[in-house]
């Protein structure tokens, strides 16, 4: 089975420093795959130059067969950023209706339902709850059901029980063949990934399952494995 991403070496130089030391990993498709780390650890950046839109890049990251940010991708590809990327004086149907007609695709009131916004369909975003723009954002990137999600503290600021239900939408990606990557600072998250890339000021400390890093670490959580391998670092 060929990965869903490949990446050799990649080095990323931003503003004179480089931020992201030699990284070397794949993805298989139909996996969750956890990126987790503190804030400034180079998350973000990495997640940039898997969707090619970081600049100051080096080595190789090969996308669904293809080089990254190649224009064939941008259908194959969800991306979600963490600030909402969506327009705030339209309707979220209308949001989701212009990113649809830019992919040529169908589905809005699909994703709507899967992000638990279809009775929200024509509020204005702008009168939206930050957790709820995030929401929006995420519906855009599902349009098309893309091959690789792309999602970038895709549940940060949200409620308990919505966190719950975006793990469960993320699951149900997985299993039907979507490569999930999610990063989060939330430690807790982690127990629902199936494998871990654990990152530290730009370079992976551990990858490994969730079980595979508590037995190997012998800590009692994700926290304690990461804090134990951050000291041995």
């Amino acid at each position: 089975m060929m990965n869903s991403v490949d990446v050799e070496d990649l080095v990323v130089v931003r503003g004179g420093t480089e931020v992201l030391h030699g990284l070397t990993f794949a993805l298989e498709p139909s996996r969750i795959t956890g990126l987790l780390g503190p804030s400034g650890c180079g998350k973000t950046t990495l997640m940039r130059a898997l969707v090619g839109v970081q600049a100051g890049i080096s080595g190789r990251v090969t996308v669904l067969g293809a080089p990254a940010g190649s224009a064939g991708l941008r259908h194959r590809v969800g991306y979600v950023t963490q600030a909402p990327a969506v327009y705030s004086d339209l309707s979220v149907g209308e949001n989701l209706s212009y990113f649809a007609s830019v992919l040529g695709v169908g589905g809005v009131d699909e994703v709507l339902a899967q992000v638990g916004l279809a009775e929200r369909k024509g509020q204005v975003v702008a009168t939206l709850s930050g957790g709820q723009q995030a929401r929006v954002s995420l519906a855009t990137a599902l349009l098309g059901h893309p091959e690789l999600l792309v999602l970038d503290e895709p549940t940060v600021g949200l409620d308990p029980v919505l966190r719950r239900d975006l793990w469960q939408v993320f699951r149900s990606l997985a299993d039907a063949g979507t490569t999930v990557l999610v990063s989060s600072h939330v430690m807790d998250e982690a127990n629902r990934c199936d494998r871990l890339l654990l990152m530290r000021e730009g370079r992976f400390v551990a990858d490994d399952s969730p079980a595979g890093l508590l037995k190997s670490t012998g800590a009692n959580d994700v926290e304690g494995a990461f804090l134990t391998l951050a000291l041995a670092s």
